[in-house]
């Protein structure tokens, strides 16, 4: 019964949507210093090869959240 503590489930919740929300900041934030829009790139474009450095790059922040949230 330990396990559907308010306080753990409100903690989950909150670390989630911050999580979330760094992710979606740093890929705005790459999408800019990049001289081309990744999203027209992607989807007009149909640059696989840049589809698949943005997921990897999406990935590879989502570990680092995931790893600094967790300790």
């Amino acid at each position: 019964m330990e396990y559907l503590n308010f306080k753990l489930i409100t903690a989950s919740i909150v670390y989630s949507v911050v999580g979330i929300l760094i992710l979606v900041i740093s890929f705005v934030l790459i999408d800019k210093l990049t001289p081309k829009t990744l999203w027209k790139e992607i989807v007009d474009e149909h640059n696989n090869a840049l589809a698949i450095v943005a997921a990897a790059f999406m990935l590879s922040v989502a570990l680092i959240i995931s790893a600094a949230i967790h300790g």
